[in-house]
């Protein structure tokens, strides 16, 4: 394994990893490995976060999602002559 001194990290992004370490109860260390490692595409599958949400509806939820969109299923003629 190879190890890396990154000099001249910007304040924001000091912080930002400082918040992201504490979220995931992780190693400074560890969060900087994940993340370079998710956003080279290197080792797990990349993730848009969105998995999170998939199987999170109820069935009325799913219902009210069905008809808001029910609309944007039918093909108006008038804009495709």
């Amino acid at each position: 394994m190879k190890n890396l001194t990154i000099r001249g990290v910007p304040d924001k992004v000091a912080a930002a990893l400082e918040r992201e370490k504490r979220r995931r109860g992780e190693s400074l260390n560890q969060t900087v490995i994940d993340l370079l490692s998710q956003g080279l595409g290197v080792g797990a599958e990349r993730s848009n976060g969105l998995a999170r949400l998939a199987g999170s509806w109820d069935e009325s939820e799913y219902l009210e999602f069905k008809q808001a969109v029910a609309p944007l299923e039918s093909v108006d003629d008038e804009l495709w002559q």
